[in-house]
């Protein structure tokens, strides 16, 4: 997770995109919580892969990893040498049973890690292969090859970035190799150059599927997947009981979060608030706003409003980063 998150700008400005809130969550806590509540007998440890990210972003890591019972560990990738590169620097804690995920998307699938093979990698079929890592299967669901986007058609099933190696220190020592000799693809260092080398040793790999994948890597995919992620919480409790909503209409699903404060405004569907913000004399649908911000006589639909903002304005499709302080 060490990239800028620039499709996102002006909100990673001030904010990792890992760390960005989608309905009072930030993404990669959501990563960490769903995959460690798959793994038998919990996560011993959750190694973070940032670039400088600062203080506080780090401490909020370490909690993370504390909520679902792990250690947290920190590491820096200081130059973007591609995804294998990422992974070296986390060498220490790559052995024993090891699941590798990016923090760019969010995922609905029933996560197994049960396997006759030596790891798993989920894919998805997408329409358009040419710009993700795909791989080609076997009819028993084996593995057979790994091709890093390729301009011509090899398979539609998309690598979506997650990954279980049995043996972590197997991919560890074949990423080193690659380093150590230079093998590239594209300029980068690649996972799938790593897979395919460690195929050709012997280990095989099944492909496992995801139910839904879901972009954040701009604001409109980040607007979609909040939706989504609402609608299958639907039936979660999503509005803090610190909150206070007077002469109001909450439209389902949203969620409102601590001592947030809605007032004469009609919010929904598909809505979320962060803590100790106030919305007055309004009309919000399907959109993001987070914590401390102050919004009146507001129109907005799919809409991103940041942290601390104050926002007076009509219905627009508007992005605003953190500290705006916007009039209209």
């Amino acid at each position: 997770m060490a990239g800028r998150g620039s499709r996102l700008r002006p909100h990673t400005l001030t904010i990792p995109k890992p760390l960005l809130p989608i309905a009072g969550k930030p993404i990669v806590q959501r990563i960490v919580e769903d995959l460690a509540a798959n793994v038998d007998g919990g996560v011993e440890e959750v190694a973070f892969i940032i670039g400088d990210f600062g203080e506080e972003a780090e401490k909020q890591l370490h909690s993370i990893a504390k909520s679902v019972g792990a250690k947290g560990s920190i590491y820096y990738q200081d130059r973007p040498l591609g995804p294998a590169h990422a992974i070296s620097c986390a060498s220490q804690s790559l052995s024993g049973p090891c699941v590798v995920a990016f923090a760019d998307t969010l995922f609905q699938a029933s996560f197994s890690f049960e396997t006759v093979g030596d790891g798993i990698i989920w894919v998805q079929k997408v329409d358009d292969p040419s710009s993700f890592g795909v791989v080609k299967t076997n009819a028993d669901g084996i593995i057979t090859d790994f091709v890093e986007k390729s301009p011509v058609f090899v398979s539609d099933l998309a690598i979506v970035g997650i990954y279980y190696i049995k043996e972590g220190h197997l991919l560890r020592d074949k990423i080193q190799h690659m380093l150590d000799h230079n093998i590239t693809d594209k300029g980068e260092f690649q996972i799938t150059t790593a897979l395919e080398l460690l195929k050709q040793d012997g280990l095989r790999f099944e492909a496992g599927q995801i139910n839904e994948w879901l972009d954040c890597g701009n604001k409109d995919n980040v607007i979609h997947t909040h939706k989504r992620i609402l609608e299958i919480n639907k039936d979660r409790p999503l509005i803090a009981e610190t909150a206070v909503i007077e002469n109001s209409v909450v439209i389902p699903p949203c969620y409102i979060g601590e001592h947030s404060v809605i007032r004469n405004t009609i919010i929904g569907p598909c809505v979320s608030v962060g803590n100790n913000s106030k919305i007055e004399h309004s009309v919000i649908e399907n959109s993001l706003i987070q914590n401390n911000s102050q919004l009146s006589n507001a129109l907005l639909e799919n809409s991103m409003i940041g942290n601390l903002v104050e926002y007076k304005g009509r219905k627009v499709d508007i992005s605003l980063g953190d500290y705006s302080n916007h009039s209209l």
